[in-house]
Order: structure tokens, then C-alpha cells, then sequence
């Protein structure tokens, strides 16, 4: 009898180990999960950013995770309409362009402060410049530099508001110089060392490079704050579930949305993150289409 039961144990335990050895088989068949985001900020900034990311939503997803880094916000929109990558880190405005060459894919969580964001408009000092409520009437005439050219805080809205201060007139027709600096922390740069005179920034990445002590007041400061508008997302490709299972998506959303560490959330700029739907950059379709910069 002690002989039977010890060889049903046996067979139990073999049977145990199979099945632990099949099921991590599975776990490394599965493919990487890849994203990537819109390089608004400089390279080691991106790096600590996105590298967290991966760690996190490989425990959390449980399937390997890879961060793939892009050259320009046109490059983080074909990675994800041709499938290089099925989750990224938007801007408002990159995120409309990526979602309508993907049926299907879906706006998942934002940063709480994106719900409202805002542009900063930046000066050198040496305008004379102070912060004003209205859009500043001083401004005609200077140079100025956007940030990338899909940029929503520091291409598409502040040309949407540039165009409501001076009617019927484009940014070209109201500035001596335009130009476009690529990333945030760029045009502050330029801006500070007076290579332009104003540019138009993420007031978020304003705020930690302020943080980083790489502002000099006596150089730059922000003359006009932009009413609120949506911003930065998260969005997943519609097909997603198709290759790592049902309900993928869902439990990407409730990884992204507890995302709750602030050291991973520092590098952000943002507090936390919580659930958003693709219907709230509607009027970002609007402006897109208005500017002409979406069909």
C-alpha cells in the first residue's frame, strides 16, 4: 500500500513539474510586446522613462516587454500604423493620427494632467516680456520656434491660438522667422540662448527642466499660459488580443492605470495616470483639420 502511494506521488509530481515547464514553454513562445513613445524630451530623460516602463509592464503583463525608441513623433505614428510596435506614449495630436491608420485602436489612459494641458509661451528676457493673461500683442515681428512639427502642445495648439490672437493671418504672415526645434527642452534652449525670441512648450517639460536647474531665469520665462486643452495618451493597437490573448487590452488599461510608483511617474511629469476614450480629442480633429495639418 506505502509503495502504491508513494508511486501516485511520484506521478503527481511529474505531472506538476510538465506542466510548470509546458507553462513557462508557453510564457517564452509568446512574442515581445513592444512600444514606444514620442521623443519630446532629451535622449537620457527618454531612457529612464521608458526603461522603467518595460521592466513594470513585463512583471505586470507577464509576457517580455521591449521599449523601441524612435527618431521624430512621424516616426512613433508609423511604428504603430505598420505594427513595429503595438503600444505607445502620444502626443494628443500624434495619438488622432495613429488611432484613424489603425481601426480598432483605442486611447487607453492619460496623465491626470493631460486632461487639462497647457502650452507655455517662452521669451528672452531681453523683450522685456511679462506674463499676461492675453496672448501677447508685443510678439509680431520676433522670431519663433515651434517644438516638433505634430506636436500638440508645441505645434498644433499654439499655432490654433496664434491664429485666434491675430485673425486671418498664419504664424508665417505674423513672425519675421519660424522654426521648429524638434523637442520641448530644445526650444527652450533656443529660446534661452536667444536664438529665437519665443517659442511654444510642454508647460510639463518646462517644469522639470525648471526642476533640473537647466532654466535661467535671467535668460527665459513664460509670458502667456494657454487655456487647457486634452494632451498626451497611451494608445493600444486593435489587434492586440488577437496575438497575446483575450482581454490583453484591458489588462494593459489596468496596468497603465496603476501605475502608481513615482519614480516611474517622475520622469512623466505626471501624477498618475487614469482612464481616457478616444472621443476626447475630438476637437483635436477639429484644429487638425482647421490648421490644415489632417485631412
Amino acid at each position: 500500500m506505502v509503495g502504491w502511494v508513494r508511486a501516485i506521488g511520484r506521478v503527481a509530481m511529474l505531472a506538476a513539474v510538465m506542466a510548470t515547464g509546458t507553462a513557462r514553454a508557453q510564457d517564452a513562445a509568446k512574442p515581445t510586446f513592444v512600444f514606444t513613445g514620442i521623443p519630446d524630451q532629451d535622449e537620457a530623460r527618454l531612457v529612464e522613462r521608458f526603461g522603467k516602463v518595460a521592466s513594470y509592464l513585463q512583471q505586470k503583463l507577464g509576457v517580455p516587454v521591449k521599449y523601441l525608441p524612435v527618431k521624430n513623433y512621424s516616426s512613433a505614428v508609423t511604428a504603430f500604423s505598420n505594427g513595429e510596435v503595438q503600444l505607445a506614449w502620444f502626443g494628443g495630436f500624434t495619438g488622432v493620427q495613429a488611432r484613424r491608420l489603425v481601426p480598432g485602436s483605442q486611447a487607453l489612459a492619460q496623465g491626470a494632467e493631460d486632461a487639462v494641458f497647457r502650452t507655455y509661451l517662452i521669451a528672452n528676457t531681453r523683450l522685456g516680456l511679462e506674463k499676461s493673461a492675453e496672448f501677447p500683442k508685443g510678439t509680431p515681428g520676433k522670431t519663433f520656434t515651434f517644438g516638433a512639427r505634430s506636436s500638440t502642445s508645441g505645434r498644433l495648439m499654439p499655432e490654433y491660438f496664434i491664429r485666434q490672437a491675430f485673425p486671418e493671418k498664419t504664424p508665417d504672415e505674423v513672425y519675421s522667422r519660424i522654426g521648429y526645434s524638434g523637442e520641448h527642452s530644445r526650444t527652450i534652449q533656443l529660446v534661452q540662448s536667444g536664438v529665437f525670441d519665443l517659442g511654444a512648450v510642454d508647460y510639463t517639460v518646462w517644469d522639470l527642466d525648471a526642476k533640473a536647474g537647466k532654466i535661467d531665469p535671467d535668460k527665459v520665462r513664460v509670458v502667456w499660459e494657454s487655456p487647457p486643452f486634452a494632451n498626451n495618451q497611451w494608445s493600444v493597437r486593435g489587434d492586440v488580443d488577437q496575438t497575446w490573448g483575450k482581454g490583453f487590452t484591458e489588462k494593459l488599461r489596468q496596468a497603465l492605470l496603476g501605475m502608481s510608483d513615482p519614480i516611474l511617474l517622475a520622469p512623466f511629469g505626471r501624477s498618475k495616470f487614469i482612464p481616457v476614450k478616444n472621443d476626447a480629442y475630438a476637437p483635436l480633429i477639429e484644429v487638425g483639420k482647421t490648421s490644415g495639418m489632417l485631412d
